[in-house]
């Protein structure tokens, strides 16, 4: 596509050749730069060349003489959250610059941001509603094709019931777009419903929610400015999140904060390490064991902190005794000196941070990894403070936004879970009659079980009807901005694929699952906006919500999700209940009303103080915000944190300014402070599980306290100060047993924090989880592990049903895979490419950057192969299945190990699939997915997929 290729593969990056295409002529690099300002997309090209930090050129205004706009919108890209300058004439977006006044990226731009005005414009786009006939794509209206998906889905839902139809959202939509989906599935009857963060982050929520409170990044990138020292662990912010990298080289360079990392793969990140650890992959609980055991062997935990704030750490010393230097180089590879001296540097340099990523989240026990890291900063007393916490790096632009507004298939908006009070909340908001529309769903039962996670759809059509637990399979699926090829497993993709009856993609991009089957009907591929098409809030990974501004109209015949999910639903009966208290204009859905409409109902995390009003001022007024505390000093919005991060508490009337770093006990609530939330009870095996003593500033309670209801107000004298339409809308839902979660007025909330309080109470953290497999975090070897010799002593769990689908652990693991697949795969991201690449694999100034997929082997392995450097091979997967790619030979990888990027599409198992893409709808980049040769393995408490340990074997193609 970008040039000719030899034998289908592209070799190496062509920079000045595509330039040449531009210019007449090739050019170097200091020559490209100076015209960069006079061709079209340049300043996206000038960006890629000097690796992202462009400086503001005043002479590229030349160019845009006349009734230029400036439009400021978010990168669609990861979670930073950058600003992006849009530069718009007579409706074009003609041209872009970072955003210099954003306190999260300064003026700064990775390669992606740099090039997102071409994702909007982009010619690879779908460009009409399109179906699958007899094996060739035909155009078609929205009208037609809204009718006959509707109507198939109808039949299905008549025949099979709801749960036949799985609804997979994104992490792509706005947070408004977001909340309309789950409330569309839910309107429709079934709780199968999921996206992307089910198979990315799905166990560090589960292990941080159930660690202290709340499953988010604690501090944010900018407050890592004050960390002393940086754990970095499955984590690659050098090409995952570049802009990112900008606040931790502050860190180290003014703090001489020291950065470890943890990572079985030399990364660019590692190249910036002071202390790099290479480690076998899938052993993290191991490794955090051996690190804590010589922090207590040596008593260098803070023993205040652990007694006034933490619950359950006698319980975590037995099993960290356990982890001797010895035994933790027998298990890791890491040497026991290494890793005391990893401990030292974190106890000598408080506050130190930890950070991870999907490197440490894609395990069987990726819930055990992401609680043994919150053990780790409790044991060393960094939560609750500047330069501590955990910083989680969320990939997708709204994956946090999206998780929060509930587009999970265990759980409503705002984390209320399935059962019949989170109903019975819900339809309080929504105005809409329980009984309704609890027979929306097949049953109460299924009303209130988790659905099947994503990581499962293939299952819920595949396994037998009998083992699932819902009336029938999964008959419909409807891909709404989520890449296929993310998913492992990709053959038996491909077969449940092939059986469904109704297979509808909706995304800007045709996507692998338009292709990677061989369907010849039944397919529909929609073409939505992009979120520069439309307006809406999205929230970055430290909970900041930002606003964007719609910089273009959808372009081609494209419509945005909100629009789509509407005429769905007036197709399926259901929009006159859906859409009570939303404004609809013609179709479109007025994206304001919509963020009132879950500012009226998520009061579990604080998504109730940030109205629309609020957040544009923020996007206005950015520059008066601190580029390390995030406060704004002076101007109109004085005292606020940017972006309002959650919980930002009561309605938007109470100015709360929003809450920076989670459970910091040093500043009052009412301005950001937090204890740990009262989630667990108050008491467990006769031991309190409140705060020992310990409160934010400015309470009345001195001590620690349960979550507040009414009858605690009461209790405690302070009922007085609510008003009086407050006691209305408190009688209306239960009266004295109403509490800060579900009384809709704000009432209990604001009174609570009037008097200094937490509204969901002042506890301890727990370091045991009893209501998990694993109580306290436990090493498993992963479900196909090269060590044959460590089963037995750390085996995984036996064979279990959840999520309504039997799920495999011990009946893999007994079988030995390591002498036909003897090397460890693993996989990660590109600085160039984000998520399945569709849209990044389709834009000519990233695709230019990165044209062919690879694995990376070591040096030694290669030689015992003898393979060379860019000779094509074939790794073969356990599961049968096996890729195509080129060697990259590198001491990057470890001996035994052999790494894949995941952006890669559009080949399957040696095939070619780029004349099954709608005509000018393929990628510039086809590559073979790296899911399709990753194997079964699913978390013990998410079914998270498992990406990051298992086998393969690799021989010359």
């Amino acid at each position: 596509m970008l040039r000719k290729k030899t034998n289908g593969v592209a070799r190496g990056p062509r920079l000045s050749k595509a330039l040449a295409g531009l210019t007449g002529s090739a050019i170097d690099r200091r020559t490209f730069l100076r015209r960069s300002g006079l061709t079209a997309g340049g300043l996206a090209a000038a960006s890629l060349v000097t690796g992202g930090t462009v400086r503001k050129a005043e002479a590229q205004t030349a160019t845009a003489a006349g009734n230029v706009t400036q439009i400021k919108s978010v990168c669609t890209h990861c979670s930073v959250g950058c600003t992006v300058i849009a530069e718009v004439k007579n409706g074009v977006w003609i041209g872009q610059e970072p955003g210099f006044d954003s306190p999260f990226n300064l003026g700064a731009h990775c390669a992606k941001g740099a090039s997102v005005r071409e994702h909007a414009h982009g010619e690879r786009r779908l460009k009409y509603p399109m179906k699958l006939v007899d094996g060739k794509w035909e155009r078609m209206s929205w009208e037609n094709a809204i009718d006959e998906i509707g109507d198939k889905m109808l039949q299905i839902r008549e025949k099979s019931g709801p749960d036949s139809v799985y609804w997979l959202g994104s992490a792509k939509h706005s947070n408004e777009q977001a909340y309309l989906f789950r409330k569309f599935a839910s309107y429709w009857g079934s709780n199968n419903v999921d996206h992307q963060a089910r198979i990315c982050h799905s166990t560090t929520v589960a292990g941080v929610a159930n660690t202290w409170g709340y499953g988010a990044m604690t501090n944010s990138y900018n407050d890592i400015h004050n960390s002393r020292a940086m754990f970095l662990i499955g984590s690659n912010p050098a090409e995952a999140h570049p802009v990112s990298l900008v606040h931790l080289l502050k860190a180290k360079e003014e703090n001489n904060a020291a950065l470890i990392v943890c990572d079985p793969r030399f990364t660019r990140t590692a190249a910036h390490a002071d202390e790099y650890v290479r480690f076998r992959p899938g052993t993290d609980v191991a490794l955090i064991w051996g690190i804590l055991w010589h922090i207590f062997e040596n008593g260098w935990e803070d023993k205040e902190f652990i007694r006034t704030r933490v619950w359950g750490m006698d319980q975590i010393r037995p099993e960290v005794a356990k982890w001797t230097p010895e035994e933790t180089e027998r298990v890791t590879g890491v040497p026991g000196s290494q890793l005391a001296r990893v401990a030292r540097t974190m106890v000598n340099n408080r506050p130190s941070t930890v950070i991870w990523c999907m490197g440490s989240t894609q395990h069987a026990n990726g819930n055990n990894n992401t609680r043994a890291y919150c053990i780790l900063q409790l044991a060393l007393g960094n939560m609750g403070v500047a330069g501590g916490g955990t910083n989680i790096f969320r990939g997708h632009d709204n994956v946090q936004g999206a998780t929060d507004l509930g587009v999970m298939s265990h759980t409503l908006p705002g984390y209320y879970g399935l059962k019949a009070g989170a109903w019975q909340h819900w339809a309080r908001v929504w105005e809409t009659d329980y009984e309704w529309l609890k027979a929306r769903f097949a049953s109460q039962e299924l009303m209130e079980d988790n659905g099947i996670p994503v990581s499962r759809w293939i299952d819920g059509v595949l396994e037998a009807k009998e083992n699932i637990d819902q009336p029938d399979n999964v008959r419909a699926m409807v891909f709404w901005g989520h890449a296929a090829n993310s998913q492992t497993r990709g053959p038996e993709m491909k077969e449940a694929m092939e059986k469904l009856d109704l297979l509808v993609v909706v995304d800007p991009y045709p996507t692998v699952a338009a292709v990677m089957h061989d369907r010849k009907d039944g397919v529909y591929l929609l073409p939505a906006a992009t979120q520069f098409e439309t307006s809406g809030s999205v929230t970055a990974s430290n909970r900041s919500l930002q606003w964007r501004d719609k910089v273009i109209d959808p372009v081609f015949e494209s419509k945005n999700d909100a629009e789509i999910m509407y005429l769905f639903a007036k197709k399926l009966g259901i929009a006159d209940e859906m859409f009570r208290n939303i404004e609809v204009k013609g179709t479109d859905p007025v994206v304001e009303d919509i963020t009132r409409e879950f500012n009226r109902g998520m009061w579990t995390v604080g998504y109730t103080g940030q109205s629309p009003e609020r957040l544009k001022m923020h996007m206005q007024y950015q520059h008066t915000f601190d580029r390390t505390t995030l406060r704004a000093t002076g101007g109109p919005l004085d005292g606020e944190v940017y972006g309002l991060p959650w919980p930002c508490w009561g309605t938007a009337e109470m100015k709360h300014p929003g809450t920076p770093i989670l459970y910091d006990t040093s500043r009052p609530v009412a301005e950001g402070g937090l204890t740990f939330r009262a989630r667990f009870g108050v008491e467990r095996d006769g031991q309190n599980l409140l705060a020992d003593g310990v409160y934010s500033v400015g309470s009345e309670i001195k001590d620690g306290y349960p979550e507040f209801t009414m009858a605690m107000l009461k209790k405690l004298g302070w009922d007085g100060d609510l008003t009086d339409d407050e006691r209305k809308a408190i009688d209306a839902v239960a009266g004295d047993k109403t509490n800060w979660k579900t009384d809709l007025s704000g009432g209990i909330q604001r009174v609570a924090i009037k008097h200094g309080c937490a509204p969901f109470g002042n506890a301890k953290a727990r370091c045991v989880v009893w209501n998990f497999p694993d109580p306290v975090p436990l090493h498993r070897e992963p479900l196909y592990t090269s060590r044959r010799d460590l089963v037995a002593d750390y085996p995984t769990y036996e064979d279990r049903k959840f999520y309504r689908l039997p799920t495999m652990y011990a009946s893999i693991q007994k079988q030995d895979f390591s002498v036909e697949f003897p090397m460890i795969l693993t996989s990660g991201r590109l600085v160039e490419y984000e998520g399945g690449g569709e849209e990044t694999r389709s834009n000519p100034w990233l695709a230019e950057l990165q044209q062919e997929m690879f694995v990376e082997i070591n040096p030694y392995d290669a030689n015992g192969l003898n393979l060379r450097d860019k000779q094509q091979v074939w790794l073969h997967s356990p599961s049968g299945a096996k890729v195509k790619v080129a060697a990259l030979v590198t001491e990057r990888v470890g001996r035994g190990v052999a790494f894949m990027p995941f952006h890669f599409g559009g080949h399957f198992q040696g095939e070619d699939l780029r004349a099954k893409y709608p005509k000018g709808a393929d990628p510039y980049v086809l590559g073979e997915a790296s899911n399709t040769a990753q194997t079964y393995g699913y978390d013990s408490v998410t079914q998270m997929q498992e990406t990051k340990a298992t086998l393969c074997r690799i021989e010359p193609a």
